[in-house]
């Protein structure tokens, strides 16, 4: 089957010959009942955060899309951006006095589509006021395990890759990067300062690709991929956590330790699963953080967008200590389906869609190729019978 034929097999497609990818999909949705159910037992509060925002996150590593939402006032063309993460919706939500809160949605970030990226993906966000990291660590263990049991798959986890399994058996260990990168990369970040420290060590282990223009995360990253993530556990879960001030923008300093931010990441083998942290509350040093991270946009050359004062707003009300995650839903379904490809744990994976916008185009005639972009029309626009 060739491209130009539009014949190539879409998961859609595949469901008419290919029980696995019906029983995935009921999975899938048996995972989302789960979710709610565990959340709901725990006392926590459903939000149905907005996709469209006004101003995205400012995390460099993150693009946001943009959306062209038309003359929504007074005739003026309003650009909005799909939301990236739910993060600071909720948080306002926080700071307004609302208690345990969970949201369940899409969220678009993009990028290239890979094995376990897709540029549309479903992500659970909770948060929990008077908690810190060490609770949302607690809770990502019990919901994960609690859904291997609702899908039948209990403490051990076959097949991904074929012939192996996976142990969820609690606890899950707990491994600082600063233990794993001095065990790992030999290197102390106790003893590392600022970027050009960090360029020094990058340097003196043959990185010489790495330059002063190069933010000291993906500095960081260049060392840790290479000689600390190959070394860590691959059959069962694994925490590693508190990491370098440098990333964790919306983190809080751990007392008596300000090198480093009380976050984490959850790893599943090679997956990363969830990223979570205590919050940072201060709205000046929230307010610096943004700002520095938007000098970063500048300098990589990425779009660069508005402070979101709204949010900063909120944290000068006063928002409660607490803690927050983040967890990616169709890494998990992948986790617990055996899976080693996120299209295969999707009904419309972007893979298929693109393919659909090809073939589209290929078969439209001269100046019927819209999806290319348009010029927008002339006049008002039609008032739609339905609309006020």
């Amino acid at each position: 089957m060739t491209r130009e034929s539009g014949n190539e097999e879409r998961n859609w497609m595949r469901l008419r010959r290919d029980p696995r990818l019906g029983e995935i999909l009921e999975l899938r949705a048996e995972v989302f009942r789960g979710i709610r159910c565990f959340f709901h037992e725990r006392g926590f509060l459903e939000i149905d955060a907005p996709a469209l925002v006004p101003v995205p996150g400012m995390e460099p590593h993150l693009d946001p899309m943009p959306v062209e939402a038309g003359p929504v006032k007074e005739g003026q063309e309003v650009r909005f951006y799909l939301h990236t993460s739910p993060e600071y919706c909720m948080k306002k939500l926080l700071c307004a006095g609302l208690g345990r809160i969970y949201c369940l949605g899409h969220v678009f970030r993009a990028g290239e589509v890979s094995s376990t990226h897709n540029p549309e993906f479903m992500l659970l966000e909770w948060y929990r006021p008077g908690e810190d990291y060490k609770a949302m660590m607690a809770d990502c263990q019990d919901l994960v395990l609690y859904l291997a049991k609702l899908v039948g798959k209990g403490d051990e986890i076959c097949g991904a890759p074929p012939g192996s399994s996976f142990l969820l058996h609690p606890p899950w260990p707990r491994i600082t990067v600063w233990k794993a990168m001095r065990e790992h990369a030999g290197v102390d970040l106790e003893d590392v300062g600022g970027l050009e420290d960090l360029i020094d060590v990058a340097h003196e282990k043959g990185y010489h690709e790495v330059d002063s223009s190069w933010p000291w995360e993906d500095v960081f990253y260049k060392i840790f991929l290479q000689e600390v993530e190959p070394n860590l556990p691959r059959n069962r879960p694994f925490f590693l956590v508190d990491y370098p001030v440098e990333m964790a923008s919306l983190a809080r300093r751990k007392p008596g330790a300000p090198r480093w931010a009380e976050r984490f990441e959850l790893y599943a083998g090679e997956l990363e699963l969830a990223n979570g942290f205590s919050e940072l509350t201060d709205p000046l040093e929230q307010e610096t953080r943004l700002l520095a991270e938007k000098s970063q946009r500048a300098t990589m050359g990425k779009e660069v967008y508005p402070v979101d004062y709204s949010f900063l707003e909120a944290l000068r009300l006063g928002m409660p200590e607490a803690a927050g995650v983040a967890l990616g839903v169709d890494r998990l379904i992948m986790l617990l389906s055996g899976s080693t490809q996120i299209r295969e744990v999707l009904p419309f994976p972007m893979v298929d869609l693109l393919l659909d916008r090809e073939v589209a185009l290929s078969r439209s005639g001269p100046g019927q190729r819209c999806l290319r972009g348009r010029t927008a029309p002339s006049g008002p626009a039609p008032r739609h019978p339905d609309r006020s």
